[in-house]
């Protein structure tokens, strides 16, 4: 799967990902008035999220859909993310599901079964809310992954393992020393490559990644030298406040090895001042392809544009 995301890299020389996390506050006002019940809601932010998968697949090769903005309108919402998914996935778009899910035994094989692998009934076999990719937290070892990617590896799936995350307080765990000298993101990075070590693509990155966000370049440039075979799931550009010349640490010298991800930023786009009386829509594929062209900059800089 990883070879798939990358070659829609290499197509739309674009290494981005619309994040969908679409809260019901995010839409324009005129979608929001009629809506009552959470059945209402889900039904706006699905057709927001449809709209704006046709506006924007021509542009980037992935969509992320982060699961904690659809659970909170509850069943309907859920339905809204499922509907997202296929849209994206119906349209060429890799999609990724955003649930930092986190288990052992047969627990973790159940959430595997639910985006990645198959749910069985009888000989009826599905997958509920079927995803190219799916992020997860390693932070339970080695048994909490391997029913995911036992699943990737069956289904031509992909995983994002959390490592170095975005947020501002992430060292205060992730950054601690271990006893040989050692952070425990790296040993995370390590535990990471270990298990998807048989599972390399032609470019030589694995399907079993890892989450590395944009705020935090240091840490992120000693992931991509220690570790060459992680791609990299790049949260915190733009509203997190990572900027396209930070980023390019994550990056080989091919202009491989990561997507960005940018969700605020371009679906609220239409609220700025820069896109003002821009349709929400029209914003977004704005915003889009400045950002694109930002991160371009920054990698042409750095010698790594392709």
């Amino acid at each position: 799967m990883i070879d798939t995301l990358i070659e829609k890299i290499i197509e739309k020389n674009n290494p981005t990902a619309v994040g969908l996390d679409t809260s019901f506050d995010y839409l324009p006002d005129e979608m929001k008035t009629c809506c009552k019940t959470a059945e209402d809601a889900a039904k706006a932010i699905t057709e927001f999220n449809v709209t704006l998968i046709d506006r924007i697949k021509n542009l980037v090769p992935a969509v992320k859909v982060q699961v904690a903005y659809y659970e909170m309108y509850g069943v309907a919402g859920l339905q809204a993310f499922e509907t997202t998914l296929k849209t994206a996935r119906a349209n060429g778009l890799v999609a990724i599901a955003d649930c930092k899910r986190n288990d052992i035994g047969s627990t973790a094989a159940c959430y595997s079964a639910a985006y990645l692998g198959r749910s069985k009934i009888g000989d009826y076999e599905f997958t509920p809310f079927e995803s190219d990719f799916l992020t997860v937290n390693g932070y339970l070892g080695a048994d909490g992954l391997d029913p995911f990617v036992a699943d990737c590896r069956k289904y031509n799936r992909g995983l994002f393992v959390l490592v170095k995350t975005s947020n501002p307080s992430s060292g205060q765990l992730q950054d601690k020393k271990m006893d040989d000298g050692r952070t425990l993101y790296e040993h995370t990075a390590s535990l990471v490559t270990a298990c998807g070590k048989d599972l390399v693509g032609k470019y030589g990155y694995s399907d079993i990644g890892a989450v590395i966000g944009a705020t935090h370049p240091a840490q992120a440039e000693r992931v991509r030298r220690e570790f060459p075979a992680l791609f990299f799931l790049i949260p915190g550009y733009g509203a997190q406040g990572g900027s396209a010349d930070g980023l390019t640490v994550c990056f080989d010298d091919r202009g491989l090895g990561g997507i960005v991800n940018n969700s605020r930023g371009i679906i609220c786009a239409y609220k700025s001042e820069k896109y003002k009386g821009q349709s929400y829509a029209q914003a977004a594929e704005n915003a889009v392809i400045a950002m694109r062209e930002d991160i371009y900059r920054s990698l042409q800089k750095a010698g790594k544009a392709r």
